[in-house]
Parts: structure tokens; sequence; C-alpha cells
């Protein structure tokens, strides 16, 4: 199964790094984000990657281009750039441009050539998790939808209270884990998902909308470690348990 990274959006609400590469190109431990869900999802066999480059993609071309345990591999000209890894890991990853400012829906849309019609992940570039990528692929196969996201209850970023009608608060819940369920992406797609993409439009807002309303989208839950890198705070804390030596999502 390949991989479909994205990693071509603005991130906005992070210029303090985004100013100069995109947010997947963060380093957390000396290594980017990307590398870091790269080295999770080998662990369970997946080592065929698509990155979707838009924003500053020349930042995520030059770390394969003189990043040492990085091969490029010889094609024709004209094609996305390839490389392998080093040292015996049997990394690929295809660079693959899908635009400055195209939405999500229309990244992955746009990386159907280098898929091989067949079933494909796909997730963000900015988030971190320990998702057991196997049972999710177990999952996917088990329950014949077209398509499946991984969902998770977050914690809520503040402590909540109950107050009665007079005013008094009779109890007080710090940061509890939310009712509701968030798409955290690690998705696997049936290749006819690509018949749903718009390459204008966003992923959730447009295509898994629209797989839902047919009753072809279902959801992995997931109960472990997730934390998306939206803002420096959340960058900080990141690398904060890498350096502790308890980063929760490395799992190799």
């Amino acid at each position: 199964m390949r991989a479909v990274l994205l990693a071509g959006g603005l991130g906005t609400r992070m210029r303090e790094e985004t100013d100069f590469r995109p947010k997947p190109m963060v380093q957390i431990g000396g290594q980017p984000i990307v590398w870091h869900i790269m080295s999770n999802l080998a662990q369970h066999g997946i080592t065929e990657f698509v990155i979707a480059t838009g924003y500053k993609r020349e930042v995520i071309d030059a770390y394969f281009d003189d990043h040492v345990q990085w091969q490029r591999i010889e094609n024709a000209e004209g094609e996305a750039p390839r490389y392998q890894r080093s040292g015996g890991q049997p990394w690929q990853v295809t660079l693959a441009f899908t635009g400055d400012t195209t939405g999500t829906g229309g990244r992955v849309a746009r990386c159907a050539p280098y898929l091989a019609g067949k079933p494909f992940f796909v997730t963000y570039g900015d988030g971190l998790a320990d998702v057991n990528v196997t049972e999710l692929l177990r999952f996917h196969q088990g329950h014949g939808a077209h398509a499946t996201l991984t969902a998770v209850q977050p914690t809520s970023r503040f402590g909540l209270m109950d107050i009665d009608a007079s005013g008094r608060v009779t109890h007080f819940r710090e940061k509890p884990k939310m009712k509701d369920w968030v798409s955290i992406g690690y998705f696997i797609f049936e290749p006819d998902v690509l018949d749903v993409l718009d390459e204008n439009g966003g992923l959730e807002e447009d295509c898994l909308t629209q797989l839902a309303a047919s009753g072809q989208l279902n959801a992995f839950r997931h109960e472990g470690f997730w934390q998306p890198m939206d803002t420096y705070r959340e960058y900080l804390m990141l690398s904060e348990l890498w350096d502790s030596g308890h980063a929760p999502w490395k799992t190799w």
C-alpha cells in the first residue's frame, strides 16, 4: 500500500516556523515531522510514500536532494522526482507537486498517477499519533465501504465547570476528554474514492461528506496518542516530549 502525505498547506497559524518552511518540514528531534510519520507507517509495512507538495516545495526538494540518507532514483525527464532511503531500509518517496494553493482533496486527486490503481493511505503531514495502522487496515478491509477515517475523542483545551441555576459551581473537570469524535486523518481509501474527489475542493468538507451521505465512510476509533501541530505552542510541546525520551508517537 502506498501512502499520500499532505504537505502543501500554508501553515498560517504557525508563522514562527512556516515563514521559512512548510509545516511538515518543521523538525522534532532533528528530523522533520513528515519523517516521524513515515517511520511510524514503516512499522506497519507501508514504505512507499507520495508527498503532495505545494507551499515552499523547494524546502522539501532540498531535504531529499541534500540529505545523506536519501538517494535520487533516475527517471524520465519531466516525471516527479523519486528517492530511496539508503542504509538497507526500503523506503521510496515520490515528490508530487500539487499546486501552491490547492485544497486537500485536490492534492490527493493530483496524486492519482502515483497510486497504481490500488487502495491507498492518506494523512496530514503535520500531526503525530501512535495509530495501529495494521488494525486500521484490518478494520477497513472488514467493513467493505470505500473509505475509512481515524477518529479520536480529543481532550478539551480548557477545564470545564458545571454551574447550577443560582450560579453556584457544582463540579469542576480539569481538561476532560470530550464526548464528540474528530477526524485525525489516517485514512484508507479504495481507488473508487478518486472519482469523488474534486481537484479544486477539500477532502473532508467535500469528498468525505459525499462518502458519508452515501454510506461509504466508516470510522476507526483510536484511543491512543494524537497531537496536531497547529500552533507554535504545540510545536514546543511535541519537542519537549521528544527531548524527554518519552515521545508517545515513537513506535519504531
